[in-house]
């Protein structure tokens, strides 16, 4: 007799639900550390807009999640009062800011996944999570159209330009690959009908990256080993430090509202 996989459940949906605020959570602190400090005017504002966009789009996934965990945790009590092994983002969204071509390489990395994923979620079988899907869907193909357009000119740019988002290009490549490592919540969710495929996803996401990459006149990274744990707790030394910031008021003032 052979023992049949569990299916998907509450559980599962709750873990999934962080994975995808986390995700935007910490991506849009990250871009909030621009503000002030963009190249120039317009992009200060186009990426303090992204990061708003992201982190609106983190308070519904968290909301949501909330209430699929049903133990009385809203938004807001899911971002500031969870340590950062309890975080389930991606590696490669709580690395420092870096300079503008790191933000933009990492931008479009993620903006790729993160099209291809809400395009997928769209016609999940959760049809409150397909609905959320289908309104972010909308700005997310923004963000990728910003962040492949500026990956082009700094690409196709001055040598300067070039040499810096090639650097980056290569030194994120390491973390794209936890993007796609399915674990059991992953199979038993795309199984259900909830989730896309991974693999799917996977190969979108190389064929869209590959073509942008080649018409900014830069080179695909070589392969490498792939750096993960993001989605079970385990975090480099910079999501500390990130979440000691972004959670110190609500933590000194805890149940204010204003």
């Amino acid at each position: 007799m052979t023992e049949s996989t569990p299916s998907a459940g509450s559980d599962d949906l709750f873990e999934y639900l962080l994975r995808l605020g986390d995700d935007r959570l910490v991506l849009g602190h990250r871009l909030s550390e621009w503000c002030g400090h963009g190249p120039i005017l317009e992009e200060d504002i186009a990426l303090a807009n992204i990061a708003l966009d992201l982190i609106g789009q983190a308070t519904i996934y968290l909301g949501l999640a909330g209430e699929v965990e049903g133990k009385g945790r809203n938004a807001d009590a899911l971002a500031y009062f969870r340590e950062g092994v309890e975080f389930r983002n991606l590696q490669v969204v709580e690395l420092p800011r870096g300079d503008f071509a790191f933000t933009i390489a990492r931008q479009f990395f993620f903006d790729a996944f993160s099209f291809h994923q809400m395009e997928g979620l769209q016609k999940s079988a959760n049809k409150e999570l397909a609905g959320i899907a289908s309104k972010g869907y909308k700005e997310v193909r923004y963000h990728l159209r910003h962040s492949s357009e500026w990956l082009q000119r700094l690409g196709d740019g001055t040598e300067e330009s070039h040499n810096r988002t090639q650097g980056a290009l290569d030194e994120l490549w390491r973390f794209t690959g936890e993007m796609f490592a399915a674990d059991d919540v992953d199979k038993r969710l795309a199984d259900a009908g909830v989730t896309p495929d991974l693999g799917t996803i996977q190969t979108k996401w190389r064929a869209m990256i590959s073509d942008v990459i080649q018409r900014a006149t830069l080179a695909i990274p070589s392969d490498t080993f792939m750096l993960a744990g993001g989605r079970s707790g385990r975090h480099t030394e910079y999501l500390g430090h990130m979440l000691s910031e972004m959670q110190i008021v609500a933590r000194s003032h805890p149940g204010a509202e204003w």
